[in-house]
């Protein structure tokens, strides 16, 4: 096909062909056409049409990732995907909005003309850009439409899984709580053993229900939304309705069970104030009976003024006592454990005690009224009758029967010899209202007393443990309790559980079995004195205690517990109130003994009182000795603390002066001296300043004398008061001058007993090892020469110590030679260097002379090396014949004496068995005396005033192998 060209040369001939509206403004035409233009609108509908795809298809994306997520199962996850979609949802519709505006923006351009010009027609390009916008714009709308319905359904499944964790989290913390709080209640399961106990029981739980209402009232509060679940149509409704029904039920059975404790108490408190009234009323029957004087009752007057008081207080039972046991029984059947139901037994017992006693004594009361005024002969009662007394039992012997029985024998005697001394006053038409029956109802006074204070006791000591000690490691209390005061119970409460258990478990029960026989509760002292030594402990403690106490008793935690407790003082009255127990059973011991005199158990009382005094002596010792500073060592390996007091003191060393003042020594030191078993304390008071526990003294050591090597002279011209303690034979003298003549006596006594007993212990182990040895020999010692003289010895030992009476000479570890017993008054003999030859010394003692002393033994090494002879009588170990001398021969068992050491190593020896003399080498003579001790070197070479001495030497507890202990010796 051929197409014609035609060339114009100027616009007016192309509008001769083509019409000027089919023309562009630049051609002359009319058309209104730019191509830039058309090119930039173009680019941009593409762009957003491309834009609007890329959105859609990302809200596609995003629709499916939200619908494919799974819900976490906690709070924090919950949360945070809920914040992440949240953000990519700001996001996408940020996108939207930009795509939105973009659209809109080529929109306006396109309808711009019709904008400025209204009868503007757009032509048909313009037409059909204006439909595409259109079109893309209403596409993107939709889009959005369908993310926000989605997102709404999605946001809302979020937030109820939220609001569902949140719940469940709650729900699991409560229930938690509830099950905490039940447990604790579950705790208050005892109903209490007194008044006092069950009012603390009822503080406790009323300040247990308050705590935990928070939690009560929080779970109901958290179980209550059920129905706002219910109404936000939540999807998971069917899990959360069970969970706030199981919270309905903990709190109502919480509830419950708390106000089912709560009655139980009540009822327990008002079963204690039946008791507690019941037995304040038989107090106060016993009072009436032992008030009313037996002389007025004589009288016909008196008797009915008694017989009327008894009446009117009979009268007042009517509220206070116990009427019928069994509907007890069944009234309080629910709250009566076995120890309470055996506490009202014993209450009701009591009860029937105190009023058959009323009735004996309305009975005598009648007859003394009853009678005629006309004067009556005394009658004086059948002897045998006094042998029936209720206080004797003259066939009854402890130590044939078991203590069963014998408890079981003496309640029958007592019974018996009871009743037959009733009939005996009735026999007697109610003459004379014997003083038996008195003393009778004052020691059953004293044993209330005893068993009510013992009570109120253990209570109190339950209470501090509970209310204050327990409180120490509760997590709630922690946060009162300042750090220092942290991890210091055990400082301020002591062994007080100890006492507690002690008390409660034991000594009370064993108290109780003894109400009926007040006079043999003895007994139940002695057999538990033992566990009283737990005293001890807490009294040594008792000054870190109130140290303690004194620093931290503004504490908001101590304030709080006193608080709970309801107490009017504060903890450290009851801190004291172990130490005060323990010093009031001497008092009520002493007043059943007043009451218990002519008694079967008056020995047992008298025994249990000396022994609770010595306790408290123990521990008032005991309280000293912890006062004890600058000792190096460990006081416990001193042995027991026998004695402690304060003296005066001057002093005589015969090894010279160590310091200045020593010279003249015209006023004496003042030293408080502790004995013990192994060694004596020298040592200086300090008063302190300060209050309570903290103003007691303190004792600076200054010097300790082993016990090992002390002597005593029990007096000294001049002053009863004073005795000596010797050191090492006399070279250091100590005279102490006692408070009192009494106090010297007692202390000269125990000293003596320390040395004897040692004496004793060295002497028996020292025969021992002397035998042991003769045995291996060949020829063995004859037994009367080394068994004998010791067996004597131990036995005038025990019999010196039994009769008081003065020691009149001891023998030596090993020796032949018998103790010879001086005249009275003489003091102790001493063995000389002939065999009849004796003089009066100023004491005995079992100390060696100079040479064989402590200083001798420690350059000798402690009886490691090689031994030194001295002078002295010996006895042999073996044969020889081997003398110097040819004539001279000893055999085994002969008594010899050294009496000099010649040249070359030759000892001078005479045979008193034969009366030979010969010269024997000194190696030859260490084999034939072997461990072998002079006899002299038990006598002292002292001489002084007439009195008695006493010692152990360092070298003969050599001989026993005992090693003692070093002290030092600094002089004060």
């Amino acid at each position: 096909m051929k197409v014609p060209i035609i060339m114009l040369g100027s616009v007016s001939e192309l509008q001769g062909y083509i019409d000027k509206t089919q023309l562009t403004e630049d051609l002359g035409g009319t058309l209104d056409y730019c191509h830039n233009r058309w090119l930039s609108r173009r680019t941009a509908i593409e762009g957003f049409a491309q834009k609007v795809k890329q959105t859609a298809q990302i809200l596609q994306s995003f629709g499916t990732e939200l619908a494919e997520t799974e819900l976490p199962n906690d709070v924090q996850s919950t949360s945070s995907l809920l914040a992440t979609h949240t953000e990519k949802k700001d996001k996408m519709k940020e996108d939207i909005r930009v795509a939105v505006e973009q659209g809109d923006d080529i929109l306006g351009s396109i309808t711009k003309p019709v904008t400025e010009n209204p009868e503007y027609k757009l032509n048909q390009d313009q037409l059909d850009n204006q439909t595409t916008v259109e079109r893309l714009l209403a596409q993107l709308h939709e889009t959005e439409t369908a993310f926000d319905e989605f997102w709404i359904k999605h946001q809302q499944k979020l937030e109820q899984c939220l609001r569902l964790r949140n719940f469940e989290q709650d729900f699991r913390e409560v229930k938690a709580a509830l099950d905490i709080v039940s447990e604790r209640l579950s705790a208050f399961s005892d109903v209490g053993n007194s008044r006092s106990h069950v009012e603390h029981i009822l503080k406790d739980l009323a300040n247990f229900e308050e705590k935990s209402h928070e939690t009560v009232a929080k779970a109901r509060m958290l179980a209550s939304e059920r129905d706002a679940f219910i109404q936000s149509n939540h999807y998971a409704v069917d899990s959360i309705i069970p969970k706030c029904s199981e919270l309905h039920h903990l709190c109502d059975a919480f509830t419950t069970e708390t106000e089912r404790r709560r009655n139980l108490l009540n009822k327990s408190l008002e079963l204690h104030d039946l008791l507690e009234k019941s037995m304040k009323w038989c107090d106060e029957g016993i009072y009436l009976l032992a008030s009313q004087p037996v002389d007025k009752c004589q009288s016909q007057d008196g008797a009915e003024s008694a017989l009327q008081e008894i009446e009117k207080f009979l009268d007042t039972g009517a509220g206070n006592k116990i009427k019928e046991l069994n509907k007890i029984y069944r009234e309080y059947a629910h709250i009566l454990n076995e120890d309470l139901k055996e506490h009202v037994q014993k209450v009701f017992q009591k009860q029937e005690s105190m009023e058959e006693m009323f009735q004996k004594r309305q009975v005598s009361l009648k007859k003394l009224a009853a009678k005629q005024t006309r004067p009556v002969q005394p009658v004086a009662p059948r002897p045998e009758a006094f042998v029936k007394s209720p206080c004797t039992s003259p066939g009854l012997q402890r130590e044939n029967v078991s203590s069963s029985e014998s408890s079981a024998l003496r309640r029958v005697n007592y019974r018996k010899a009871k009743s037959e001394m009733t009939e005996l006053h009735q026999s007697r038409g109610g003459s004379t209202m014997d003083d038996e029956e008195n003393l009778a109802v004052l020691r059953q006074h004293v044993m209330n007393e005893l068993i009510e204070t013992e009570r109120a006791y253990v209570e109190e000591l339950l209470c501090v443990l509970e209310g204050y000690a327990a409180e120490m490691d509760n997590p709630l209390m922690a946060h009162l309790i300042s750090p220092e005061l942290q991890n210091k119970k055990d400082i301020l409460f002591g062994n007080m559980e100890e006492i507690y258990h002690f008390h409660n478990r034991i000594f009370l029960r064993e108290l109780e079995t003894y109400v009926e026989y007040p006079e043999l509760v003895g007994r139940c002292f002695l057999d538990q004195m033992e566990d009283f030594q737990i005293y001890e402990k807490y009294c040594q403690n008792k000054p870190r205690s109130e140290s303690l106490w004194r620093q931290f008793s503004d504490s908001v935690f101590f304030q709080e517990c006193q608080r709970k407790l309801d107490h009017k003082l504060s903890l450290d009255s009851y801190l004291l109130k172990p130490v005060q127990r323990i010093t009031k059973y001497q008092l009520l011991l002493k007043e059943m003994l007043k009451y218990s005199k002519n008694c079967e158990g008056a020995e047992d009382l008298q025994e249990a009182l000396t022994s609770i005094l010595g306790i408290l002596k123990a521990v008032n010792d005991s309280m000293h000795q912890i006062a004890i500073t600058g000792y190096d060592g460990n006081l416990n390996e001193l042995g027991k603390l026998l004695m402690q007091g304060s003296f005066n003191v001057w002093t005589d060393h015969k090894k010279g002066h160590t310091k200045v003042k020593d010279l003249a020594r015209f006023k004496p030191m003042q030293r408080h001296l502790f004995l013990h078993e192994k060694a004596v304390l020298f040592c200086k008071k300090r008063e302190e300043n300060g209050e309570g526990y903290e103003k007691a003294p303190s004792y600076s050591y200054k010097h300790s004398l082993n016990m090992a090597a002390v002597g005593i002279t029990e007096n000294v011209k001049g002053d009863a008061k004073k005795f000596e303690i010797w050191y090492n034979a006399r070279e250091e003298v100590y005279i102490i001058q006692a408070p009192t003549p009494e106090v010297k006596a007692t202390w000269v006594n125990e000293i003596r007993k320390v040395l004897t007993s040692q004496l004793q212990a060295c002497r028996e182990a020292s025969q021992h090892r002397t035998l042991e040895q003769t045995q291996s020999l060949p020829l063995p010692l004859p037994a009367s020469s080394c068994a004998s003289p010791s067996r004597n010895h131990i036995r005038n030992t025990k019999k010196t110590e039994e009769k008081k009476a003065d020691l009149t000479s001891l023998e030596g570890c090993g020796t032949t030679v018998a103790p010879k017993y001086p005249e009275k008054g003489k003091g102790w003999a001493k063995a000389s260097h002939s065999l009849d030859a004796s003089e009066e010394n100023d004491g005995w003692s079992s100390a060696e002379e100079p040479l064989n002393s402590s200083d001798a033994e420690e350059e000798g090494g402690g009886g490691g090396g090689e031994i030194k002879l001295t002078p002295g009588k010996y006895t042999v170990v073996t044969d020889y014949d081997k003398g110097v001398s040819e004539e001279f021969t000893v055999k085994s068992g002969d008594l010899v004496q050294l009496i000099r050491e010649g040249e070359d190593g030759l000892w001078f020896v005479k045979n008193l068995s034969s009366g030979r003399e010969g010269w024997i080498p000194a190696n030859n003579l260490l084999m034939l005396i072997g461990n072998s001790k002079s006899a002299q070197s038990l006598s002292s070479s002292e001489s002084g005033t007439a009195s008695s001495n006493l010692s152990t030497s360092s070298s003969c507890s050599d001989s026993c192998n005992v090693s003692s202990t070093s002290f030092s010796d600094i002089k004060g």
